[in-house]
């Protein structure tokens, strides 16, 4: 009896799972279908159509309304930075994932200026691209380790004073710092023996003072700034 009413709890729990609708943008179609195929696997994964180009992207966002986008930035007609301009500026909800073959500091830099909430590349492994797409529906900052060090560290400037950072309390700038190593809500209210409710408020207020709309572009403006230095970040 015991083990029937585990079994049912289980199924409850899936049952009740939320759901993540993605859509893929990639030319290359054998690649596209067998990222849908195994996305499909994972229970709170749904893949719910492909798109070849950029404007086919934008036009099957506006029809579906996916929670994510994993967008390619070489694509015909539109590439993946326009399309994501598009695509944030009409649904800032949904979360654009970049996934490329090319991990240019042009290409990455474009990408998340233009809204996306993270950039891998292609040889990441499927584990580290399924975590990564649930990382971001989460609110986490996603960015491939090979471009990242680079990146950070051609935007870093010397650290400016307390007057500068556009107006961050000491806790919000230590939240945004936590938030820049990966930490979600949980992880930071733990740290700072805050709830998750506030965490959230606090990364709400970051965001408007900042004129952002996610964690990876805050801190992006944090090191341009010069409010974090690399010794912020891992």
């Amino acid at each position: 009896m015991c083990y029937t009413a585990l079994g049912v709890n289980l199924v409850l729990a899936k049952s009740e799972q939320k759901k993540i609708r993605i859509l893929i943008a990639d030319d290359h179609p054998p690649f596209a279908q067998g990222l849908s195929k195994l996305l499909t696997e994972q229970p709170d994964l749904v893949p719910v159509g492909i798109a070849r180009d950029g404007e086919e992207a934008v036009r099957l966002v506006r029809d579906l309304k996916p929670d994510v986008v994993v967008m390619d930035i070489t694509m015909p007609k539109m590439n993946g930075i326009e399309a994501t301009k598009l695509i944030k500026s009409e649904f800032p909800n949904t979360t654009v994932l970049v996934l490329s073959a090319y991990g240019y500091h042009s290409y990455v830099l474009s990408a998340l200026e233009a809204g996306a909430g993270g950039y891998l590349l292609k040889e990441v492994s499927m584990r580290e691209l399924i975590s990564a797409i649930r990382g971001l529906c989460a609110g986490e900052m996603v960015l491939d380790q090979k471009v990242a060090e680079k990146l950070l560290r051609s935007l870093a400037k010397p650290l400016g004073g307390v007057h500068m950072r556009a107006g961050l309390s000491l806790i919000e700038l230590e939240v945004l710092k936590l938030g820049a190593h990966g930490l979600n809500n949980k992880e930071i209210g733990d740290k700072l023996s805050v709830s998750e409710r506030t965490v959230q408020s606090h990364f709400t207020s970051i965001f408007q003072k900042l004129g952002v709309g996610s964690r990876i572009e805050a801190v992006l403006k944090a090191l341009k700034e010069g409010w974090l230095t690399m010794n912020d970040i891992p």
